[in-house]
């Protein structure tokens, strides 16, 4: 298996809070209103200048475009958001520019245009290749525009691709799971990201659950299909570098990779989260209106804590044991007291022996076989 070498990161992440509508179990911070478009990207402009020192390397690595659906946005509006980072930062001559996208606004017009500029990467938010999967998940697409916006970005050059695919609907069934990693094969896609579908609280989903209109989702079943994700890719080539991830060898995300491996980024927009590489984390309110006004008057609109020992701990096993690196060991010796560092070695101890985790040249990591349940195997090691 693969484990791809990274150098040392410094990322932007620029939070686009904007989508056509809402989807049935999303609880990330949009509007489906446009009417603050244009005042939106200006204070995001003003919160890149105003932020432009808090990387101390200015030579970026990566730039990801997330939401919300940065694809809502014109290709001419995208540059200028690149442009406005090229005031302050350069990019890395291998840099990794990434764009989420919504199947149904890849048409030949945008992508011809997107095409020239510096974005080298699509996400796209694919979830199935089923009407009646994406019809539950209250997707602005359909399937045929699934396949269709992956045909036509790599027409348009752009062979960097990965797609989002949500298993475990109670729309859906392993026959029909198959199909869809058939159908992604197929298009030789090299990078998918791969989630189980999740109840998450105050969305339409959890509502039609509550009340009986839809079933809810088996973890069984759920549990199943994410195996048979797993092996089903492995056979086709894919590395299965984090629990939710898997790529073709030379298409790990790197920028999510360097969240994994605890590097330092900026993030950029409402919503948006920041972290300095080692005991700092701050946020954007989540709020569109009070962030425009904010940035308006030139203010920062965020808010910061101080990670305590205990937090980089937990922080540092959990993403760590999500991932084919694991948690290094020494690093994690060096940088915790001795009273930490006890309590992981004691913890440890009857999950090595019961061989739900495993210690390879001085990392520790979770058996793939039990990666469905790293969160949970996780968070027994962590300190309260």
């Amino acid at each position: 298996m693969s484990s791809e070498i990274f150098r040392a990161f410094f990322m932007i992440y620029i939070h686009i809070p904007f989508c056509k509508q809402k989807c049935s179990y999303c609880n990330f911070h949009f509007s489906t209103s446009l009417n603050f478009k244009d005042e939106m990207i200006s204070a995001m402009k003003t919160e890149i200048r105003l932020r432009k020192n808090e990387l101390d390397n200015k030579n970026l690595k990566s730039l990801y475009f997330g939401g919300g659906t940065p694809s809502i946005l014109s290709a001419d509006e995208i540059t200028s958001m690149i442009d406005e980072v090229l005031k302050y930062f350069s990019f890395d001559r291998d840099i990794e520019v990434t764009l989420e996208a919504n199947p149904d606004d890849l048409d030949k017009h945008f992508l011809q245009q997107l095409s020239k500029s510096p974005v080298n990467r699509l996400s796209i938010g694919t979830q199935s290749f089923f009407n009646e999967d994406l019809k539950l998940m209250n997707r602005a697409h359909n399937a045929s525009e699934a396949e269709g916006s992956i045909k036509r970005a790599q027409d348009f050059g752009f062979e960097n691709l990965s797609i989002d695919l949500i298993y475990g609907s109670p729309t859906s069934n392993l026959e029909i799971w198959k199909e869809n990693l058939n159908k992604t094969i197929a298009l030789e896609v090299p990078h998918i990201s791969s989630y189980a579908l999740t109840v998450e609280p105050k969305t339409a989903l959890e509502s039609w659950i509550l009340k009986g209109k839809v079933a809810s989702p088996k973890e069984e079943e759920q549990n199943k299909e994410f195996y048979y994700l797993s092996d089903f890719l492995k056979d086709n080539g894919f590395d299965h570098y984090e629990v939710s991830n898997f790529a073709k060898p030379g298409f790990y995300s790197r920028h999510n990779s360097a969240y994994w491996k605890y590097k330092e980024y900026l993030g950029i927009g409402p919503s948006a989260h920041s972290y300095n590489g080692f005991d700092v984390r701050s946020w954007n309110v989540a709020n569109n209106q009070q962030y425009i006004k904010k940035l308006h008057t030139g203010i920062l609109a965020k808010e910061e804590e101080i990670l305590s020992q205990n937090d980089q701990f937990n922080e540092m096993i959990m993403i760590g044991l999500r991932t084919i690196w694991g948690v290094d060991i020494e690093s994690l010796k060096s940088k915790f007291d001795v009273r930490t560092h006890e309590h992981f070695q004691h913890e440890i101890q009857s999950k090595i022996e019961e061989g739900i985790l495993v210690i390879e040249n001085n990392h520790l990591k979770i058996p793939e076989k039990h990666w469905f349940m790293a969160d949970g195997i996780a968070s027994d090691l962590f300190l309260v």
